[in-house]
C-alpha cells in the first residue's frame, strides 16, 4: 500500500513540476534541493513530502513513456 498524502502536498508538487519540468529528476536528494530553491516552504517535513511526491511523479512519467514506446514498437513489428 502507498502513503496517503494531503491534497496540498499533491497540488504543490504538481504545480512545481508543471512550472519547472526540466529541474526535477528521479533522485530524491536533488529534488529536495530544487524544492528548497523554488518554493518557500518553512517546514522540513512538508518540503520532503513534496520532493518525495515529485520523485514519484517523475518515475511514473518515465514508466509511462517506456510503456508507450514498447507498445509502438510491438505495433510496428506486428505489421
Amino acid at each position: 500500500m502507498g502513503k496517503v498524502r494531503p491534497r496540498y502536498i499533491k497540488n504543490l508538487a504538481r504545480k512545481l513540476l508543471e512550472l519547472y519540468p526540466d529541474k526535477f529528476t528521479t533522485d530524491f536528494e536533488h529534488n529536495k534541493k530544487m524544492v528548497m530553491e523554488l518554493a518557500d516552504i518553512p517546514s522540513k517535513r512538508v518540503r520532503n513530502q513534496v520532493a518525495g511526491y515529485i520523485t514519484h511523479l517523475v518515475r511514473m512519467r518515465i514508466e509511462e513513456e517506456k510503456a508507450k514506446e514498447e507498445e509502438e514498437l510491438v505495433e510496428e513489428l506486428g505489421e
